[in-house]
């Protein structure tokens, strides 16, 4: 799996870079088909927006974004946002194939 990094705007120090990769890779435990993470991080005047995106198998890519007056508290809020989406649809997908049929089987 693939944590990408990408910047605009400013640069990352070391220990934000390996922060970000370290708590992003924590998404595998929610939902182990993820194929990818790119996280974007932008400076705008004071405060710093954070995007996360998430490509999984057989599915179309997650999207969370917040933004903050400091990195590391705008990433924290992004990745729970993303926790939450993942924790939705896989609750999703695991409560739609155990729904018994609409008629209960009975003719």
């Amino acid at each position: 799996m693939l944590v990408a990094i990408a910047c605009k705007h400013g640069t990352l120090n070391a220990e934000h870079q390996e922060y970000i990769t370290r708590k992003s890779e924590k998404l595998l435990t929610y939902f182990e088909r993820v194929t990818q993470i790119t996280v974007t991080v932008s400076f705008e005047k004071e405060r710093s927006r954070v995007e996360i995106l998430v490509d999984a198998e057989h599915k179309h890519n997650f999207v969370a974004h917040d933004e903050a007056d400091e990195l590391i508290p705008a990433f924290d809020l992004t990745l729970h946002k993303m926790e939450q989406q993942i924790k939705k649809y896989k609750e999703k997908i695991q409560d739609h194939r155990r729904t018994p049929p609409m008629d209960g089987g009975v003719e």
